[in-house]
């Protein structure tokens, strides 16, 4: 069976922070949730493992189809180094109110704790609420000790850099930065395959019966990397049809915009290719075949398709990003 632009099944979660704009703005199927502060788009995440819901494909897993087509699906090198776990995790997020403060292991830790990958992971803003802000990193030159002293004294936010976001603003968070997404802002995450989290501090926030959230303090401590930059937002020309937006060894990112039909080679790339469609509507063309995609939608292109035509009904902002290998 030939492969084809695939879509899959949403997973959604609730969260304390999370809020509706995944279902009023992208038109995830939250029902009546306003809660729901993440919807898993393309995920290998076991237990939380996405299934296809488009063509003729439809209700097998992702699992599945790599164990089936390995290298046609996902890239011969992807496969090697993967073999049937998927390596990326893509998301779209919610934040109604302040994530928590936290921090991911990286690769070492990560294997070396949880038998996991690490989390690198990187921030799209695709939508601002005036005033909305988060933080990355520090604010100024800290050492563990100082941090240690800071922290214990409840002072925290004092080290942290805070700042605006704005639409388009993107933001790459490798392992061991300090960082929280803030209330107003929906986002599109591409980050590694993995769920390891260390909550930091949580906002004295309690859930619906009265419970605090667990945090991890001493764990996150050996995961912190406390370099302090001038810089933490990515720039790159907003006006640019196709712009590179992040580039680490763990995933390319392009933002396009396509406002006529365009051609996207990819037989170079030795990677499937994933879409996020953040705004507009429009059409994945390849061979004789036809894949509609709208606002809110995530496409995974097989490695097999050497390329496609977009085309947009109406002006469409993309994301398109590739496993290196």
């Amino acid at each position: 069976m030939n492969l084809y632009p695939l879509k899959f099944t949403p997973i959604l979660k609730d969260k304390i922070w999370g809020g509706n704009k995944l279902g009023t703005v992208l038109d995830k199927p939250i029902n009546e949730s306003n809660t729901c502060g993440e919807s898993w788009e393309i995920s290998g995440v076991e237990g939380n493992i996405s299934v296809i819901s488009n063509g003729s494909l439809k209700g097998k897993s992702l699992v599945d189809l790599i164990e089936e087509y390995k290298g046609e699906l996902i890239g011969n090198k992807v496969y090697e180094t993967f073999g049937n776990k998927f390596p990326l995790l893509i998301k779209f997020i919610d934040a109604n109110d302040d994530l928590s403060i936290q921090v991911h292991p990286d690769d070492e830790l990560g294997m070396k704790r949880h038998n996991s990958f690490g989390k690198t992971e990187m921030w799209y803003v695709v939508d601002a609420e005036d005033g909305a802000s988060l933080i990355s990193g520090f604010n100024k030159p800290m050492t563990k000790k100082e941090y240690l002293e800071v922290f214990e004294a409840g002072n925290l936010t004092d080290i942290l850099n805070r700042e605006l976001a704005r639409n388009e603003d993107v933001f790459f968070l490798p392992a061991g930065r300090v960082h929280t997404i803030g209330k107003g802002l929906l986002i599109a995450e591409i980050q590694q395959t993995s769920d390891i989290t260390y909550r930091i501090y949580d906002f004295d926030r309690v859930d619906a019966d009265g419970n605090r959230r667990e945090l991890h303090v001493e764990e996150a401590i050996d995961a912190i990397d406390f370099t302090f930059y001038k810089e933490y937002k990515t720039h790159y020309d907003k006006r640019a049809k196709n712009a590179e937006i992040g580039n680490s060894k763990y995933f390319v990112t392009r933002r396009l915009l396509v406002e006529e039909p365009v051609q996207r080679p990819y037989s170079e790339f030795d990677s499937c290719i994933i879409l996020m469609c953040l705004e507009g509507k429009g059409s994945i063309r390849y061979q004789d075949e036809e894949i509609p995609y709208k606002l809110g939608d995530s496409l995974l292109i097989p490695n097999s398709i050497q390329e496609i035509l977009i085309e947009s009904t109406s002006s469409s902002k993309l994301l398109e990003v590739r496993i290196p290998s």
